[in-house]
């Protein structure tokens, strides 16, 4: 055997035995649903845009049931800019108006949705794009803010505008789909009482659905490696308890609270566990779905 065909073969073999590892992970997520939430630098990126659809496809292949919920900010501040369309944000959530409302119904639920089932199906799946307008999926109760005043110390409600909380999710469309082998593809829009549509931040929605769905995973892919302690090291696993004491005492700070409350309230709503994981790395889900290693924080009960 001459020294190429030694060194491909021991590159078989290395596969061989990662396929090995991996399969009695991918037997604790058979016929299990895997909520993913898609967004930040990995949609920007084609090179790991292509490389999560094909981890889509993967884990359908392997008798998981995958959700996908995505976010689309950047496109949806793109879009308005190009509409003279003025956007501000308080606490984190776009000031969503009738104009805006419907430039982020198009751009989440229009090209960007699209656009991910149709790079699923382009690496051998069968997705299919929806909103939480659809078979009424989401429904969601007006949200809001309370902003105090510097000057009178006097709380004030701030309107959001067009922005809605999930108050009931209907799973009966998501559960055809996975059953009859689709993958579904969900942007964050929903409806109201009052019949209009809101728009929903996508680690919400994302978390709505995975408790809904009786989830085992619910994945939120970020730009950030996970939940850090002081000292600036990865925390590889919390409870809903230990994530609370963390935010409490100023562990958890920033942006990253937001992503932690969801992760419980997914946990709350019936989801057995979610995890918030590195986006930028490519096949982040498989890494920590089938690797004893983990990628991310997971937060559990």
């Amino acid at each position: 055997m001459s020294p190429s065909e030694a060194k491909a073969r021991a590159d078989w073999l290395d596969k061989a035995d990662i396929l090995t590892d991996a399969l009695p992970f991918m037997r604790r997520y058979a016929e299990r649903t895997v909520v993913v939430k898609f967004g930040g630098h990995a949609m920007g990126d084609a090179e790991l845009f292509k490389t999560f659809a094909a981890d889509m496809v993967l884990l359908k292949q392997v008798g998981s049931n995958p959700l996908v919920v995505h976010g689309g900010g950047p496109q949806i501040g793109e879009m308005l800019q190009r509409m003279a369309i003025k956007s501000e944000f308080i606490d984190g959530l776009r000031v969503t108006d009738r104009a805006t409302v419907e430039i982020v119904e198009m751009v989440l639920a229009g090209s960007i949705n699209k656009s991910i089932a149709a790079a699923i199906n382009e690496a051998g799946g069968r997705a299919v794009g929806i909103s939480g307008k659809d078979a009424n999926l989401i429904k969601v109760t007006k949200l809001t803010r309370t902003k105090t005043d510097p000057d009178s110390n006097i709380e004030k409600i701030v309107d959001l505008g067009f922005v809605g909380d999930p108050s009931e999710v209907d799973v009966s469309l998501l559960k055809t789909l996975t059953a009859g082998g689709f993958i579904p593809v969900i942007a964050p829009v929903g409806f109201g009482d009052d019949g209009e549509t809101y728009n929903i931040n996508a680690d919400t929605a994302a978390g709505a659905i995975a408790g809904a769905s009786d989830a085992r995973r619910m994945l939120m892919l970020t730009d950030v490696e996970g939940v850090l302690d002081a000292n600036g090291v990865l925390i590889p696993e919390l409870s809903v308890d230990e994530a609370r004491a963390r935010m409490g005492d100023g562990t958890i700070t920033g942006g990253m609270i937001p992503k932690v409350e969801t992760c419980i309230d997914a946990v709350e709503r019936g989801a057995e566990a979610a995890v918030i994981l590195d986006g930028r790395v490519p096949h982040a889900v498989l890494l920590e779905l089938f690797t004893s290693q983990g990628h991310g924080t997971i937060i559990r009960a």
